[in-house]
């Protein structure tokens, strides 16, 4: 089955009210995400991955232990990657959903220190890559980071909430500031109610 691009869930200028430009979402999504789309579909023409999901092709071209991953990988997981990044954002904004703050403080202490970690692994990110809040494989709630296109699928962990630190991602609007757009994204970009909803059907 062929990777298609999806259209984003607003309108390009949206979230620009929320930091994120109508600029950095037609290059982001309409550049970078097609790429990876196009890429990838040129990638596994002819091959053992062409007519599989999505999950499929990531969860198996991933090489575990590897120093770079293959070309199928890294398109097919970015674009995984891109799909879910455009569903964790809203214009909206709003108060994060009751049961998802009673785990975040369960796991983490407070919804403060939830969010001093996660910005603390994307700023700790060498080069490019995401961050991440997941459900880990024994049910916890943990915050992660992943270099280039590598994901929670590659992990058996469920991703609640990622976080794009490529630059491409925040350059435009923050320059080379990622604590400020990590800031941002955390207070006025997360549509908290998809990650509720990501912990109720996790």
């Amino acid at each position: 089955m062929a990777f298609t691009l999806p259209d984003l869930p607003y309108a390009h200028d949206a979230l620009a009210g929320a930091g994120m430009s109508k600029e950095t979402l037609e290059y982001h999504h309409d550049l970078h995400h097609k790429a990876y789309v196009d890429n990838g579909n040129k990638l596994i023409e002819g091959t053992e991955w062409a007519g599989k999901s999505l999950e499929d092709v990531v969860k198996g071209s991933y090489q575990k232990g590897a120093v770079a991953q293959n070309g199928i990988f890294n398109n097919a997981s970015q674009h995984w990657n891109h799909m879910q990044f455009w569903e964790m954002m809203g214009p909206k904004g709003g108060a994060m959903p009751g049961e998802l703050e009673s785990r975040i403080k369960d796991a983490f202490g407070s919804v403060d220190e939830f969010k001093s970690q996660f910005a603390a692994a994307g700023a700790g990110q060498f080069g490019s890559g995401w961050c991440w809040l997941v459900v880990d494989t024994d049910g916890t709630l943990k915050v992660t980071k992943t270099e280039n296109g590598v994901n929670p699928l590659c992990f058996d962990q469920t991703a609640l909430l990622g976080c794009d630190v490529w630059e491409h991602s925040y350059y435009i609007d923050f320059r080379n500031k990622r604590p400020a757009y990590l800031d941002n994204f955390l207070n006025k970009l997360v549509n908290w109610e998809n990650v509720a909803e990501r912990l109720a059907n996790a």
